[in-house]
């Protein structure tokens, strides 16, 4: 089995090799990330320029490759044939920053995983919380890296992959899963979630370039949201890992029937 191991804060990111090299132990891996941050990208699908997807070599000698590409793309040029071996699985993350409730329809680490799955592919996006005091010191500041614990994390990665690849998942689906931000030692077990309410504090930003024209700039504080029991955010507050089993399929199936009420077929055309 091969797995694809990809996220959306680039090929730098500090937690990509230790989840490769956790990885390394239950299948073959291969590493095919962005060049750059792609935060926050949501699912692009590049239509109008070229792609670039270079070999290089990781420090332990593996190969991988890095793109251009935004991160669903770095899965589809894999899965299309741009590597040998097409891949069995794709573990996306492990992100800095959680991925919960709305979050999901931004998020590039869940992006990774919703283009595998349309593929056809199981895959799993994986997240952690990031905390106020690590915004401050910023993603690469070299005292961060040294207090969050990879290793650990990669290593229950690895554990619920090997579950993935011995159960499989439906099609059409996904994992979602949240570590929380505290010391792994300070982690209370294992949930299965529903998504939560996220509640965003946006903020427009407005400034002038020196030649007077206008700029903006998005802004603000923090998303928190609403810890309804049972939700990945419930969870994650209350220091549990949330698993939450996401479908392609959004279809408020419920709505259909309140729908028909409008009789939307007497509408003249």
């Amino acid at each position: 089995m091969l797995i694809l191991v990809t996220n959306d804060d680039g090929i730098d990111a500090p937690a990509l090799f230790p989840l490769k090299q956790a990885l390394d132990k239950i299948a073959d891996t291969l590493v095919f990330a962005p060049d750059h941050n792609w935060s926050a990208s949501g699912h692009p699908k590049t239509m109008h320029r070229i792609l670039r997807a270079d070999p290089i070599e990781l420090s332990d000698g593996s190969p991988a490759f890095v793109s251009s590409a935004p991160p669903p793309d770095c899965v589809a040029l894999a899965l299309l044939g741009l590597v040998e071996r097409r891949p069995d699985l794709v573990v996306s993350g492990i992100n800095h920053g959680a991925n919960m409730g709305y979050d999901i329809f931004y998020s590039g680490t869940v992006a990774a995983a919703v283009e595998a799955t349309i593929e056809g592919v199981p895959a799993i996006a994986i997240s952690r919380e990031r905390k106020d005091d690590e915004i401050a010191r910023g993603y690469h500041d070299q005292l961060q890296a040294e207090t969050i614990d990879y290793p650990a994390m990669s290593t229950f990665v690895a554990y619920l992959t090997k579950k993935v690849i011995d159960f499989g998942l439906p099609a059409n689906t996904l994992l979602n899963v949240n570590i929380p931000g505290v010391p792994w030692s300070d982690i209370k077990g294992i949930e299965l979630t529903r998504l939560g309410k996220r509640v965003y504090r946006d903020e427009l930003i407005s400034r002038e370039d020196p030649r007077g024209r206008p700029y903006y700039w998005i802004g603000g504080l923090p998303p928190h949201g609403v810890a309804d029991h049972g939700t990945d955010i419930w969870a994650i507050e209350n220091k549990l890992i949330s698993v939450t089993p996401l479908n392609l399929d959004i279809t408020d199936h419920r709505l259909i029937e309140d729908l028909k009420r409008w009789k939307l077929e007497d509408i003249p055309l």
